[in-house]
């Protein structure tokens, strides 16, 4: 991944002077440039909840979805990756209690912006943390825990998995599930030429105006992270082009399966694109619910 193709015409925005990579700098240590590309790509994408709301507003079938499992759980809810609460709200106005985890400030900041314009019977439903998927300890066991819409892409190596799959563990109840989705690797993505865009069409943009848009798709086979960086280019001539790098880490369905049996999760479930039909060759999303063992979810949260 070379981080020159995604500024050749548009300049990545920059996350802040309180950013990991910023500190050390400021410190005067190395930065490893690998990790702090990785970090822009795991924060990039969300510091615009405004224009992340408006692109996402139209995925309802995975928030049905959390939702039907949350009431059949009968119990609160732990949502890691609850970002700005597209899940987190509909389950809140459904009765649902729901501990929202995220690491992105903007994120949560928007989540409370919306929750002071619903009832205060929903808003008090919802409990927010900012923290990290892979340490987060809150003392408390719950009946599900969701990692929606691919948060855990942003797993890029073994120990990231490994201590998210530990956070799940601290959480769960005894019969408790974790229900997490990600997205199938597409061949085609992980194919393209990195110098090449992808085009778009034109749209409106909630805070640029109407803008181009255009993509980049650079694959490690290595690491296996495909790194995504959204072009746009604003109409406006006065509005300086920029950049959304945006990190995956590419798992496949048999490598998660694997993943979750070695880490000690059980009743391994999946399904295919929300339809709780099975996962064929066909789905987009594969759809995990696995049970960690039971000596670990009788275990009291440290």
């Amino acid at each position: 991944m070379k981080e020159k193709r995604a500024s050749s015409k548009a300049q990545p925005r920059k996350l802040g002077p309180t950013s990991k990579p910023a500190r050390a700098e400021a410190a005067g240590k190395p930065v490893d440039p690998r990790a702090s590309l990785l970090r822009l790509g795991s924060f990039a994408h969300y510091a615009d909840p405004a224009y992340y709301a408006k692109t996402y507003a139209a995925r309802t079938s995975d928030v049905r979805y959390y939702l039907d499992e949350a009431l059949a759980a009968g119990g609160p809810v732990l949502e890691l990756g609850a970002g700005n609460g597209r899940i987190t709200l509909p389950l809140a106005h459904a009765g649902v209690k729901v501990t929202a985890v995220d690491h992105s400030k903007p994120m949560l900041d928007d989540l409370r912006a919306r929750l002071t314009k619903v009832p205060k019977e929903v808003a008090d439903r919802v409990t927010i943390v900012q923290g990290d998927i892979r340490e987060v300890a809150l003392r408390r066991k719950f009946a599900r825990v969701f990692c929606p819409f691919n948060t855990a892409l942003h797993l890029y190596t073994r120990s990231d998995v490994e201590r998210f799959f530990a956070t799940v563990k601290r959480h769960l109840a005894p019969k408790g599930e974790l229900v997490v989705d990600l997205s199938i690797p597409v061949a085609e993505n992980l194919a393209r030429d990195p110098e090449a865009p992808f085009g778009a069409p034109p749209f409106r943009h909630p805070t640029e105006g109407k803008v181009r848009y255009k993509e980049l798709f650079d694959f490690d086979p290595v690491s296996q992270v495909l790194m995504i960086t959204m072009q746009f280019f604003p109409d406006d001539k006065a509005r300086p082009a920029f950049a959304t790098p945006l990190a995956h880490r590419q798992f496949f369905p048999q490598e998660w399966e694997s993943l979750l049996h070695y880490n000690g999760f059980t009743n391994l479930r999946v399904f295919g694109d929300f339809t709780r039909e099975p996962l064929t060759r066909d789905c987009d999303v594969m759809v995990w619910h696995a049970q960690a063992p039971i000596s670990e979810a009788k275990r009291r949260p440290r």
